[in-house]
């Protein structure tokens, strides 16, 4: 079993996303987690470049978290602008025929997003915020669990949900 492949529980008064249209579930992505991400990777690279910065002495510093995340954020942003500018609107326009291919990517994708959340977890000890952590750290930390814990919803949601509903569009039973 993979990183992703765990079950991701649903947030107590969250939507049951499993009733939603294909148009709601793509709208919902992208506010809720295609911006939070862009807002969420450059502040947790600040943060990272800080911490690696004043605590490079330390056994348990992060070291090279700052250019792990940076390329985390190459990755994830090259990869919701191919949603945002393919699969997003075939998958809209009801052409879930035409979207196989974009689908297939983007699971290979997702396998890849899961390989470097296990890289960020083997850096951070799996994000365990250190005795004696300043308070860059911690907020470093606390942000990392958050943004772990949403990249795994939104994985989820889109490879459970989204694509098995365009699927099944397409091969009605």
């Amino acid at each position: 079993m993979t990183l992703l492949d765990q079950p991701v529980g649903q947030l107590a008064g969250e939507r049951d996303w499993q009733t939603a249209s294909i148009d709601e579930l793509i709208d919902h992505i992208l506010a809720r987690y295609h911006a939070v991400h862009r807002q969420q990777l450059p502040e947790l690279i600040r943060l990272a470049r800080r911490v690696e910065h004043v605590h490079d002495e330390r056994r348990d510093c992060p070291s090279g978290l700052a250019e792990h995340l940076e390329g985390m954020h190459q990755e994830l942003e090259s990869h919701m602008q191919k949603e945002e500018m393919i699969l997003f609107p075939l998958l809209k326009r009801g052409l879930a025929h035409s979207a196989h291919g974009p689908i297939a990517v983007m699971c290979f994708e997702h396998d890849e997003h899961g390989e470097s959340l296990a890289r960020l977890m083997a850096l951070t000890h799996d994000i365990q915020t250190p005795k004696g952590a300043c308070t860059t750290w911690r907020a470093l930390y606390a942000g990392l669990r958050e943004f772990r814990e949403d990249l795994m919803q939104h994985i989820h949601l889109e490879n459970n949900v989204l694509f098995e509903q365009a699927m099944a569009q397409e091969n009605p039973q």
